[in-house]
């Protein structure tokens, strides 16, 4: 190999080892960012799981046709963003509700930690708008509590942990309202609630 091909493969090599360096350099922060989204992803996935595991289990101890959580993502307006049911015929999923039927006083209400409950909805002393939109999603009995996240400014009404049963009328017992006030307390404790 003559002194020049020498050189010039000398230079080539240089070359490449350039190359590779500053794409080492440019691929760290990519690989960086790729990190950060899978660990986003995985965190995000992770209490998707635990949420619907949670509306699961409640269904299944309250043994009703739907368990939903109800996000509210603007001044008293919402969507269904979780389910759990025992026939897909019940699905919600994706609801925005009655919007109209939901007021100042109904959050205020919830904001104290109360809770409501219908066990029979052609007997409840309710007022129509609420009874039309219940009806309209197949409630006969319904059972809902606050997801109220602390924070150390304010407390605030997240959304709303509600339990459905739309083919018959359905007496709620004492340890049916423990079972969704202790679910919903634990939902509220969540980072993914917490912090949106």
């Amino acid at each position: 190999m003559s002194p020049d091909s020498q050189l010039n493969l000398s230079h080539q090599l240089q070359k490449l080892r350039q190359q590779r360096y500053t794409a080492n350099q440019v691929s760290k922060p990519r690989s960086l960012q790729i990190q950060s989204l899978l660990q986003r992803l995985t965190t995000h996935l992770e209490q998707d799981v635990f949420i619907q595991q949670t509306t699961d289990q409640v269904r299944r101890s309250l043994q009703c046709d739907r368990v939903v959580i109800y996000y509210f993502y603007y001044e008293w307006k919402g969507q269904v963003t979780f389910e759990s049911l025992s026939q897909p015929i019940y699905s919600i999923y994706g609801s925005t509700g009655a919007d109209d039927c939901f007021n100042d006083d109904y959050a205020q209400r919830y904001l104290e930690g109360r809770y409501s409950y219908i066990s029979d909805l052609d007997t409840a002393p309710i007022h129509p708008c609420h009874r039309d939109f219940l009806s309209s999603i197949q409630v006969k009995a319904s059972l809902v509590m606050p997801i109220l996240p602390e924070r150390p400014d304010h407390k605030r009404l997240w959304g709303l942990l509600a339990a459905h049963h739309c083919t018959e009328p359905l007496w709620w017992s004492t340890s049916d309202m423990e079972t969704m006030q202790a679910a919903a307390q634990e939902l509220a404790q969540r980072s993914s609630i917490q912090n949106l």
